[in-house]
């Protein structure tokens, strides 16, 4: 078993797992770290814990301090500067007449590197924009593709629902969604009703798909032909969660309705 800490560097970031060493560490309370990236700033969202070799990525990096004041005077910097390399880089994409689309611009932690985000329809040769923002800032530059999806995450924005993007609030992670969702779920396809403002299918279809799932394996499927108190019939519709059948009758030719457990119980009364 290992003792962890679960640090997020961002709002709705993934969750890392951190050694918190002999430091004391609560949730809520802000650390610094040495990530991939370098040295970064986040935030506890996992208080401290023990979790197995299998949910961790080892070898497990230490917390190398609880953050203080001048920690957090630093951060405040470093989201000045961006919003500046941001105009800045704006400017140079247009001047070198690039296809692409500046999303979001981010220094570590310990500025030893700004990121630069964006999204393009297709390869970007930005190799002389890299060279520019280098003479200009100093330190190592990276330009980052994104998704659409990640480009979301990031401006959020208000979603067909009226709410706020579940992606920029609490989702930490993208998790795939399909079209079939949909269907399983009796929705219009119409793209319209079923895509986010990122244009992709909404990430909300997959909340309730496991228990569509779970219901449609004990209902029959459309189409199929099923005994009833009242005749055979062909099933015509389906209302999967509250477990109701529409059943067209062959001999009486009219539809009529059937919870699952009247059908069922009438199965097994007639075996």
């Amino acid at each position: 078993m290992y003792k962890v800490v679960g640090v997020r560097f961002k709002k709705t970031g993934k969750i890392y797992y951190f050694d918190p060493g002999d430091y004391l560490l609560e949730k809520g309370q802000y650390v610094i770290v040495e990530t991939a990236r370098g040295v970064e700033y986040g935030k506890i969202v996992v208080a401290m814990k023990e979790v197995g070799e299998n949910d961790v990525v080892l070898p497990l990096k230490q917390v190398v301090r609880p953050a203080d004041e001048r920690d957090r005077i630093q951060v405040d910097e470093n989201e000045t500067e961006s919003t500046r390399a941001f105009g800045i880089a704006t400017d140079k994409i247009v001047e070198h007449s690039l296809e692409m689309k500046l999303v979001d611009v981010e220094y570590t932690f310990d500025r030893n590197k700004i990121i630069f985000y964006f999204t393009a329809e297709g390869r970007v040769d930005f190799r002389e924009l890299v060279k520019d923002l280098a003479a200009i800032f100093r330190t190592r530059i990276e330009l980052r593709q994104i998704g659409v999806r990640d480009e979301a995450k990031m401006l959020g924005g208000i979603g067909p629902c009226g709410r706020m993007l579940c992606c920029s609030t609490f989702l930490g992670d993208f998790e795939p969604v399909s079209i079939k969702m949909a269907k399983d779920q009796n929705l219009s396809l119409n793209p319209s009703k079923i895509s986010g403002l990122c244009g992709r299918l909404m990430c909300c279809l997959k909340y309730e798909n496991d228990e569509y799932e779970e219901a449609r394996a004990h209902m029959p499927d459309i189409g199929e032909t099923i005994r009833t108190p009242d005749g055979r019939g062909k099933v015509s519709g389906l209302n999967i969660l509250e477990r109701i059948l529409q059943v067209e009758l062959y001999e009486e030719q009219r539809i009529l309705e059937y919870t699952l457990d009247e059908i069922l119980q009438y199965e097994s009364s007639v075996q």
